[in-house]
């Protein structure tokens, strides 16, 4: 599992004129399954997002097709983590340690 932040390096009108594509975007991902949960950072700066692939390449080749990361709007921080406990609905996404 991967916690992705972005960190806007953009002014936020910048950032707000690629938001409708950035949006699609999400839902992209969200829809092959690769995303499980995303908002906006407090203060706004940037955002967040938990997400899944089979590898850390596999990540990097989506938030590279990032509208943000595209345009110059943004530069990510990509954390994987071993997700050993969750809540029941995210119980397929366990995972086992090494």
């Amino acid at each position: 599992m991967f916690v992705l932040e972005l960190t806007y390096t953009a002014p936020l009108d910048a950032v707000d004129a690629l938001l409708p594509d950035h949006r699609a975007w999400l839902e992209e991902q969200y829809e092959k399954g690769f995303f499980l949960a995303s908002g906006r950072k407090q203060p706004r700066n940037g955002g967040v997002i938990l997400a899944v692939a089979e590898d850390r390449a596999r990540i990097e080749e989506i938030v590279a097709g990032d509208p943000f990361a595209v345009g110059g709007a943004c530069t990510y921080r990509i954390t994987e983590f071993v997700a050993t406990k969750t809540v029941p609905e995210l119980a397929r996404h366990r995972q086992t340690p090494d």
